[in-house]
C-alpha cells in the first residue's frame, strides 16, 4: 500500500497536516483533512455561517480533485460546527450551496457541534473521505 499527500496550490501551503492523503492498496481511499473557509492565505472569507460552509465544502472538493476525483466520489463527511443554532437558522441557505457542489448526491454525513475550532474566526469546518 502506498500514499500520496494531495495538497493542491489553490489552497496554499498547509501548515503542520496535509489536505489530503491518497491511499492505493488496491483501490483509492482519499482522506481530506478538515477544511474551513479559508483562501490560500489562510483568511476566513466571510463572517457569515453560509459562506463560510460553502468555502470549506468548496476546499473540500478541491482536494478531492485534486486527487482526481470529483464530488460524488465522496462517501463520508464530517461536518463541525461551533453553534447548531446558528446551522439551523440558516439551513435553506446551506442547502443550495450545498447542492450548488454536490448535487443530488448525499454521502454518509455527521454533524457535530464543538466548542471552537483552531480558528477562531472559523464556524464550521468539514472533513471527508472519497474513494476514487
Amino acid at each position: 500500500m502506498s500514499f500520496n499527500l494531495i495538497n493542491p496550490k489553490d489552497l496554499g501551503a498547509p501548515i503542520g497536516y496535509s489536505h489530503g492523503v491518497l491511499v492505493d492498496g488496491g483501490g483509492k481511499l482519499l482522506f481530506v483533512a478538515g477544511q474551513i473557509a479559508s483562501d490560500q492565505n489562510h483568511k476566513i472569507v466571510s463572517d457569515n455561517f453560509a459562506e463560510q460552509f460553502d468555502k470549506a465544502l468548496a476546499n473540500v472538493i478541491t482536494v478531492v480533485k485534486a486527487a482526481g476525483g470529483e464530488s460524488n466520489n465522496i462517501v463520508r463527511m464530517m461536518i463541525y460546527v461551533t453553534n447548531k443554532h446558528e446551522y439551523l437558522a440558516q439551513t435553506m441557505a446551506v442547502g443550495i450551496r450545498y447542492r450548488k457542489h454536490m448535487g443530488n448526491h448525499f454521502p454518509a454525513m455527521v454533524l457535530l457541534q464543538v466548542a471552537s475550532l483552531l480558528d477562531d474566526a472559523a464556524k464550521v469546518e468539514i472533513e471527508a473521505m472519497a474513494v476514487i
